[in-house]
């Protein structure tokens, strides 16, 4: 098997998470190939405006190993972010580097403010993507060909695929690697690299229980991610009192005062919202979904299910158009997002 070569744009003052997520899971994802060896899937290698060591934002020194000038024909190129993305020089080399190879190139992925460099290119107009929450409202601005879909993890449009950076690089890369290889090998990926949770693209940046977390006072800060990691267990709010070391009455009055909704709402939300994650996941039965974040029966699952979307777990998957060949990265594709607006 030949591995695929993935190219990873390097200049001054760029994200290194970005530059080092990537190039981690991507160095990493190996094919089987009988007698107990194993094939790497992917050729790394890093391309600069020149040869010279780039001092990344958090002071990380990366000297590329070519100049683009120089680059070999790549299978997919991956532009990081980074605050030296903005540096006029730079933006011009890049944006006109990429307008002559990109046809060239079967898939361009740009990395939180990565975005700007495709986007000065002109190779995003007309395309849904996404960035970093900070920077959706200028990007949108800035480039108005642009369809911004603010709040998600990832998102693709034909051959671009655009993403919020930081640790959604490395959600990025898993996705196409599943693209590529195959669940299986993405998952196995995943549990090498202590990945909780390989997420999909339309999970938002910034999730309820991440804003649970801000907003708890320090008695209920780890509370939201042992819930969200015990969905299957007893969450009544006698258990989560005996968690939180408070009476059951005093718990729910705090809970309540702080949170603006009552502990058993939290968790019906909590669970409804991950058996929604996991109806998108291909080959999972709705009732083995709905018994793994903790309902008695299908027949509960089902009635919760409605109450909180709008419709049972198999008709919003047939809305979604989840089947074994489902692929994740599809999730927001044109057709499928008006029928969840009428949902």
């Amino acid at each position: 098997m030949i591995p695929k070569t993935v190219g990873l744009i390097v200049f001054e003052q760029m994200a290194a998470d970005e530059l080092t997520g990537p190039a981690e899971a991507f160095s990493r994802a190996k094919m089987p190939a009988g007698d107990s060896r194993e094939f790497r899937c992917y050729h790394i290698i890093t391309l600069g405006i020149t040869t010279e060591s780039c001092v990344t934002e958090c002071g990380i020194i990366v000297t590329p190993q070519l100049n683009i000038k120089d680059a070999p024909p790549v299978d997919t190129l991956i532009v990081p972010g980074g605050s030296g993305i903005h540096n006029t020089r730079l933006n011009k080399k890049i944006a006109r580097w990429l307008g002559r190879r990109a046809p060239a190139i079967r898939r361009i992925a740009a990395l939180g403010t990565g975005i700007y460099q495709l986007a000065a290119a002109g190779l995003l107009d007309g395309r849904q993507v996404t960035t970093h929450w900070c920077f959706a409202k200028d990007v949108a601005l800035r480039f108005p060909k642009l369809r911004v879909i603010p709040n998600s993890l990832f998102v693709k449009d034909g051959t671009f695929y655009t993403c919020a950076g930081g640790s959604s690089s490395v959600d990025l890369s898993l996705s196409l690697i599943e693209e590529d290889y195959g669940r299986e090998i993405a998952l196995k990926l995943a549990r090498e690299l202590v990945v909780q949770l390989k997420r999909s693209g339309e999970q938002e940046q910034y999730s309820e229980p991440l804003q649970f977390q801000v907003e708890s006072s320090e008695r209920f800060a780890d509370l939201a991610a042992w819930i969200l990691c015990n969905l299957d267990q007893d969450l009544s709010v006698e258990t989560l009192a005996q968690r939180a070391c408070m009476s059951v009455r005093n718990f729910a009055r705090v809970f309540k005062h702080a949170f603006g909704t009552t502990p058993a709402e939290f968790v019906a939300t909590a669970r409804i919202t991950e058996a929604q994650r996991r109806l998108r996941v291909p080959r999972t039965s709705i009732e083995s979904v709905g018994a793994s974040v903790g309902f008695k029966s299908a027949d509960a699952f089902s009635r919760a299910f409605e109450r909180h979307v709008g419709c049972r777990p198999s008709t919003y998957r047939a809305r979604l158009r989840i089947t074994p060949q489902g692929d994740f990265l599809n999730r927001r594709s044109r057709d499928v997002e008006p029928l969840l607006a009428h949902a």
